[in-house]
């Protein structure tokens, strides 16, 4: 009897730890192909850790003028009926609005001067099928179709649903008969309007999660939506991730005898300010001369390699301490290729049980410090001097998938720079908000693995390809 096989579409590199380093696909008794765009390095560190049978290179595609246009009118023509859903005007700040070159200015007005007139969601619906039908004019559908012939696989998996290649890859298998299945990757990216592809099967992270998916994709039946919860969150329940605290501590330059505040930072465009709020943290904590019971521990988003923390860090080289996510890039740094190593799991799991508190602006690292019932600050107030001047944390803290606070008692609140030393240091315990909030996000997370696992192998029993 013939092994099942589940065709694995990575279009990036973000998805492999939560579903390639995680037990999704651990003695999964079924051929794993992998349908990618990594360089041999990346598949290698791939192999370590999950058993995967035949990889298969993503062909070339290059996106039409005609399917830019739609897909763009689209996703701007849902970012405006979200709105009118949840009355919530940050879900436009999801669009670029703001275009350098005279050609993308012409090509971007068109758009947002259509879209007010497209947001009925009668004529959204008909431009996703003028969309499929110009997505399948594409040479890049019929290689894709020709791949997926020769492999049959029972199922096709999708790591995330905003990729542009998986739009068509799931098309084509679709008109295969070959079902399909897409996780939503985070908890803030249903209400951004940016899911290019169309399957039989939606994972999802809570029954919050569902309801949202729902309400801004109403075709969606319910009995495609499956609450699994996210790997990702499974790691921090294995103690082997734990880094022996001597190791870690001599690693990162850390001192055993005091308390250690963790800064996570965001991405440049989320949170442009993070430098100044470090230099607030470390300038307070040394005012206040407890600099002898307090470090600070940077760990900055995986892809920012800007450099701009470097003044701080020299700054209070004896205060702040780093400690570098352990990601791969390749020579071009571009964001679709970037992972992380399994090592990488192991910081941060360690990081959030070795630390005190964690402050941040708005960061999902929240409930990973929650996982070890740490607190989590969130930064609320503006730098007099902005690196971006229209930048504001008003308008991070109204984004809809803060909605899903149960109250303002989840997080601490950094109103001012004056609050630093009260807010940040003492004893302090995640609130019961906080594991309120987490339960609601995240739901039984405990079991994702299985659970993801379990729907893949339900839903590719019945397969015919032509």
């Amino acid at each position: 009897m013939k092994k099942d096989k589940v065709l694995l579409l990575f279009p990036d590199g973000v998805g492999i730890r939560n579903y390639l380093y995680s037990n999704v696909f651990k003695d999964f008794n079924a051929d794993l192909i992998l349908f990618h765009n990594f360089d041999s390095e990346t598949i290698k560190a791939i192999e370590e850790n999950t058993l995967i049978n035949e990889d298969i290179v993503i062909p070339y595609y290059k996106e039409s003028v005609k399917e830019k246009f739609l897909r763009e009118l689209i996703c701007l023509s849902r970012l405006y009926y979200n709105d009118s859903k949840v009355n919530n005007q940050t879900l436009l700040t999801n669009w670029n609005w703001k275009q350098k070159s005279f050609s993308k200015k012409i090509f971007y007005k068109l758009i947002q001067i259509l879209a007010p007139y497209c947001k009925n969601y009668s004529r959204i619906l008909k431009l996703e099928e003028k969309y499929q039908k110009a997505i399948c004019r594409n040479a890049f559908y019929k290689e894709v179709k020709e791949i997926l012939q020769e492999t049959k696989p029972s199922i096709v998996f999708c790591s995330h649903q905003r990729a542009l290649k998986a739009a068509t890859v799931f098309s084509a298998a679709t008109d295969l008969n070959i079902p399909t299945a897409t996780v939503i990757y985070s908890w803030d990216n249903l209400p951004k309007a940016r899911m290019a592809l169309r399957a039989d099967h939606y994972m999802v992270w809570s029954n919050y999660m569902k309801k949202e998916l729902t309400l801004y994709y109403p075709e969606i039946k319910p009995e495609q939506i499956h609450v699994t919860g996210t790997p990702q969150f499974e790691f921090y329940n294995d103690s082997e991730n734990i880094i022996d605290k001597k190791g870690f501590y001599e690693k990162y330059n850390l001192d055993p005898n005091k308390k250690i505040i963790c800064f996570s930072g965001d991405d440049t465009k989320t949170s442009p300010d993070d430098p100044s709020y470090l230099n607030d943290i470390a300038e307070e904590i040394t005012k206040a001369n407890l600099q002898n019971e307090y470090q600070i521990l940077l760990r900055r988003c995986p892809v920012d390699l800007s450099g701009r923390f470097d003044k701080v860090l020299d700054r209070y080289k004896d205060l702040i301490k780093e400690a570098s996510p352990l990601w791969y890039f390749t020579p071009s740094k571009e964001w679709n290729l970037v992972y992380p190593s399994i090592d990488d799991v192991k910081l941060l799991v360690s990081t959030a049980f070795y630390s005190d508190i964690v402050v941040n602006v708005g960061s999902t690292m929240g409930f990973d410090f929650a996982m070890f019932n740490k607190p989590c600050v969130f930064i609320n107030y503006d730098q007099e001097n902005k690196t971006v001047n229209d930048w504001s944390v008003k308008t991070i803290y109204n984004y809809q998938h803060f909605k899903s606070m149960p109250d303002s008692d989840a997080v601490i609140w950094l109103n001012s720079k004056e609050e630093i030393v009260d807010k940040l240091t003492f004893s302090k315990k995640c609130t019961e908000s906080m594991l309120r909030w987490k339960d609601i996000v995240l739901e039984d997370y405990n079991n994702s693995s299985d659970k993801i696992q379990k729907i893949i192998k339900t839903s590719s029993k019945c397969t015919s390809v032509s």
